[in-house]
């Protein structure tokens, strides 16, 4: 018997990486999961994978989490499939890097709308329906980027701290429902989000450098986590943000020199703006 027997499940951005680790994990305890994302075409390769690499069965459905009104339909599907007890927030991302002086708005403001206010309308329409059915876990998907700071990673660790106290505000608005609500800070973590710095090279020497489990983190470690906030051992804990990342929240932010200095300059990544930066913004 699994421990999610009976169950329903739903993550978002379950189509690869973290999101699809965590699928596969809470099926294997028992629960009927759904996954979501924008493309159908990579959700169906995830389910195929999912079934013939770990004899899983994932239902999945078509949802972008910055949509209102497709994150409620998600919600819906998923607990067409059992009652709705463990989601998932995992779809996140960024396309937002560079110095301050040089981030540019429109993708700063769809980190953040990515990050923040989809992981918000996830809380909020699994929030309505758990409380219509007695309860459940939550767990969104934060960064070590939340709390120790990368820098020139724009808008994804401001975006990724805005997960962070929505895991705690929620957690306080709805103990009531009896819906626990925890979050999960990754360090790096094998994806293809961080394909080629994770294999080798400086950035890698650096992020290792400042862990004291030295070892690149892979999806099962975040799905473990995950797992067991879902479950019953963690019937008692809500309101927690919870590091996996080899320890590396004891120290310091990963040094990414090497990687954005050939992009923008070492002036640029030493907060020295181009000599007509300010000319051209106009601003």
């Amino acid at each position: 018997m699994g421990t999610l027997d009976g169950t329903a499940a739903l993550v978002t951005g379950g189509g690869s990486g973290i999101g699809l680790g965590c699928a596969v994990r809470l099926a294997a305890d028992g629960a009927a999961v759904t996954i979501c994302g924008r493309t159908e075409a990579r959700l169906r390769d995830a389910a195929e994978r999912a079934r013939e690499d770990a004899g899983q069965e994932l239902g999945y459905v078509v949802a972008d989490v910055t949509d209102d009104a497709q994150v409620a339909d998600a919600v819906r599907a998923a607990g067409e499939r059992g009652p709705l007890r463990t989601v998932v927030a995992s779809a996140g991302g960024s396309s937002s890097i560079g110095p301050i002086g040089d981030l540019d708005l429109d993708q700063w403001r769809a980190t953040l709308e990515l990050n923040a206010t989809g992981t918000m309308l996830t809380i909020r329409h699994a929030a309505r329906a758990m409380a219509r059915g007695g309860g459940g876990s939550i767990v969104a998907i934060s960064s070590i980027a939340s709390s120790n700071t990368h820098r020139w990673f724009g808008a994804y660790g401001v975006s990724k701290a805005a997960v962070d106290h929505l895991v705690r505000l929620a957690a306080d608005e709805l103990g009531g429902v009896g819906i626990r609500v925890n979050g999960v800070r990754p360090g790096i973590v094998r994806t293809e989000l961080v394909a080629g710095i994770a294999d080798t090279g400086p950035v890698l020497d650096d992020y290792l450098a400042c862990m004291p489990l030295s070892r690149v983190g892979e999806p099962e470690d975040i799905a473990g986590a995950v797992a067991f906030l879902a479950g019953p051992e963690a019937s008692w804990i809500t309101g927690q943000v919870l590091n996996v990342d080899g320890g590396h929240h004891l120290r310091r932010g990963p040094d990414y020199s090497s990687f954005f200095e050939p992009m923008f300059g070492a002036d640029a990544l030493r907060g020295v703006p181009p000599e007509d930066a300010v000319s051209d913004r106009g601003d």
